[in-house]
Formats: structure tokens, C-alpha cells, sequence
């Protein structure tokens, strides 16, 4: 099947729509804490609180999703107002006095959790370069550059954290030049910093170098240092769902370099392979985790269908289509986009559930917790909604 102009402008106006009358009013401005700064964040079905803690990557993303909404869909005074509550909230509590930042805090900003990596730093970078750029504040801007700064540090092994695992089976992970990516990209095209583009390249050079796995049509999440197989439980879980939104990344790269034709190659090729080990064939979506081998997985997790990877491949197939034309990405994306909007969006109060069972039931009603908030889903809706809008009627 092929997307007509006017099925592409009415895609258009149903992210547009989802967004702004479903998706955000959801979640503010109910979720402004005038009183302690940041986002109250963990609710249930209808809106209401269900736990007032605070986690610090959706206090970053939540930030970043306000920031970016003032800054590319409408300079909405209560948006930037938010951002500010947000990023304040950041600066104040979200720090420890070696620099590091939090996973978890309570409400007012006290300390419970610390992670062992660092990607509260980089959800706090992309929040103040969005929230630089809408509010024209260049101690934000300083502040981005600097934390994507140690962020480099940190990916390079230069600057160490503590480790999770003993060195006795060493690995790599395909997370942090995904996230680094994406950081660097959400940096340059805010607020700008020159160290951007090589290192999105060489983050690219890795990924395709030790995870893509051409021979066996898999991109793997661990492998060794060398990029061979561990075959242990760990080192053979795929997520698909996470793959594809590397290679959704890739993609926008691509298309940031005049339509490169080898990331186009790449990212689609990654696309590809995980679509085929990711979508479940029985009752539609993708799902959580595989086997590279076939093998049992150990989470107990692994055949629900969790929101975010649906989201990730709903940007991933319409930005293959837009960019390649070839008809099965349309195909995929009406495949994804109807499974998804049909199965987890809640028409009575906005938004989705974050957690169905295999066969598409509700697994439970909450739609904020400690990883889910106003992020995956709302950027889906705003990036399909921005790659669309030369289709608006």
C-alpha cells in the first residue's frame, strides 16, 4: 500500500489533535508543582496521584517535551511557565555534591536513588537546551553544554561511575551511543555546540560497527567488546522496540545530511531487522524482549506489549516511508499505528495505558511511574505532526 496526500494531511491532523486535546492536557498543567518546582507525575487511569516521589529522567523529559512544544508549536506562555518549574526544579535538587546526578527524589527535592550510569545527565541536557532556546536564558545553554560535557566524559570512560557488573564478562551496550546520539542531536539543534557532529558520527561508526549483525538480521543490545555474541541469558535478550528507536535516530541523522544515503541504508536495514523479530505476528505490536537464538528469556516481562516501543516504531516506519517511499513502511506503519491508538490509548481520559498483557489487555491502569510520564508518547505525536506538516490542510 502507498500513503495518498490526503491520508498523509488527516495523519497529520490526528497526531496534531492527539497531542494537544488528549495527550498533554493530560498531564498539565495538573502536574505543575507550584509549590515544591518540577512535575507531580505518577498518576493513574484518571488523572489522579498515585505516588508525589519524583523521577529525575521524566522531570528532564517532561522539561524538554514543554520547551519543545513552546518552541515549534506555539509560544504558549503556560508551556514555558512549566519548562521553568521543571529545569528550576533540575538545578536545585537534582545534583549531588559529586556532580552526578539523582534517579529518584521525593517530592521536595530530598535524595532517595542513585543509578549506576548516567542518563539523568543527558535528559537534563536536552531539557536545558530546549528550555535555552525558548526562553533565551544562556545560563541554561551554559549549563547543557556543560553536562553534555561530562556526559562525553562519562560515555568515553574517561570520567568513571561506579560499575554494575564485575570485570569478569566484560560488554558493551548499545544504550549509551543511542542516548548520546540523540542528546547531541536535541543539543545542535537548539542551542548548538560544535563537538556535535563528529561525535554522532562516531557513535554511528560504533553502533553499526558491533551491534548490527547483518548475518543473522538482528541488532543485539550487549555484545562483547570485540562485538561477538555472549551467548549468556543477557548478552542474547533483544529489544526491539529499543533498536528500532536507534534506528529512527539514525534516520533523522540521515535526513539531517542531505538524506545520506548510507544512514538511509543503516537505519532502515536496523528497522527491518528488529520489525521482523519484534511484531507479533498472533495478536499485532511489538513485542518487549527475544531471544537472538529463540531461546527463553528470563523476564518475565518479555511478550507484553509496554507503550513505548509502539511509539518508537510508529516514528520509525513513517520516517522510512517519508524518506525511502518503499510501500512497506506504509504498510507497517497503519499496521503499528492501528494496533497501538486502538489497544492502548484511553478515550475516556486521554493519554494511554503504559502496560498491556500479550492478547492486548490492560495490564494495569497507571499512566505515570518512576519510566513512564509525558515522554515517548507525546514525541511520537509531535514528531509525526512536524515530519507531516507540509500536508496540513
Amino acid at each position: 500500500m502507498a500513503y495518498t496526500t490526503n491520508d498523509l494531511a488527516a495523519l497529520h491532523q490526528y497526531y496534531k489533535q492527539q497531542l494537544l486535546e488528549s495527550t498533554i492536557p493530560f498531564w498539565f498543567p495538573r502536574s505543575f508543582d507550584t509549590a515544591h518546582g518540577g512535575f507531580l507525575l505518577m498518576r493513574d487511569a484518571d488523572g489522579s496521584l498515585i505516588d508525589d516521589d519524583k523521577a529525575v529522567w521524566i522531570q528532564g523529559r517532561a522539561t524538554w517535551m514543554l520547551s519543545t512544544l513552546y518552541n515549534t508549536v506555539e509560544p504558549r506562555q503556560e508551556w514555558l511557565d512549566g519548562a521553568k518549574l521543571g529545569y528550576d526544579f533540575l538545578n536545585k535538587h537534582c545534583f549531588d555534591t559529586d556532580g552526578q546526578m539523582f534517579f529518584h527524589v521525593t517530592r521536595s527535592g530530598e535524595p532517595l536513588r542513585k543509578r549506576r550510569y548516567f542518563f539523568s545527565e543527558t535528559f537534563y541536557v536536552i531539557a536545558a537546551a530546549a528550555y535555552a532556546k525558548a526562553s533565551g536564558d544562556e545560563t541554561a545553554a551554559d549549563n547543557a553544554r556543560r553536562v553534555f560535557g561530562r556526559c562525553l566524559e562519562y560515555a568515553s570512560g574517561e570520567r568513571k561511575l561506579t560499575p554494575k557488573f564485575t570485570g569478569t564478562r566484560p560488554s558493551r551496550g548499545i544504550g549509551v551511543p543511542m542516548i548520546m546520539m540523540n542528546t547531541a542531536q536535541q543539543l545542535r539543534e537548539t542551542i548548538g555546540d560544535p563537538r556535535c557532529d563528529d561525535c554522532i558520527t562516531q557513535w554511528i561508526v560504533d553502533i553499526e560497527q558491533y551491534f548490527v549483525k547483518d548475518d543473522i538480521r538482528c541488532v543485539m543490545e550487549q555484545v562483547a567488546p570485540d562485538g561477538s555474541i555472549i551467548d549468556h541469558i543477557d548478552g542474547r535478550t533483544l529489544n526491539p522496540g529499543h533498536a528500532i528507536e536507534g534506528a529512527w535516530f539514525i534516520l533523522h541523522e540521515a535526513k539531517y545530511r542531505n538524506n545520506d544515503p548510507h544512514l538511509i541504508a543503516l537505519g532502515c536495514k536496523m528497522l527491518d531487522y528488529m520489525w521482523e523479530r519484534g511484531w507479533d505476528k498472533v495478536y499485532g505490536g511489538i513485542l518487549y524482549f527475544r531471544d537472538v537464538y529463540n531461546k527463553p528469556v528470563q523476564e518475565y516481562w518479555q511478550d507484553m506489549k509496554f507503550w513505548w516501543p509502539q511509539n518508537e516504531t510508529i516514528i520509525a516506519t513513517l520516517l522510512a516511508y517519508q524518506m525511502t517511499g518503499n510501500e512497506k513502511y506504509a504498510q507497517w506503519h497503519q499496521q503499528i499505528h492501528e494496533y497501538a491508538y486502538s489497544h492502548f490509548r484511553d478515550a475516556l481520559h486521554g493519554e494511554w495505558f503504559g502496560y498491556l498483557h500479550r492478547d492486548g489487555r490492560v495490564a494495569q491502569t497507571a499512566k505515570g511511574n518512576l519510566y513512564k510520564g509525558p515522554f515517548h508518547l507525546p514525541r511520537q505525536e509531535w514528531y509525526c505532526m512536524q515530519l507531516l506538516k507540509c500536508y496540513a490542510q
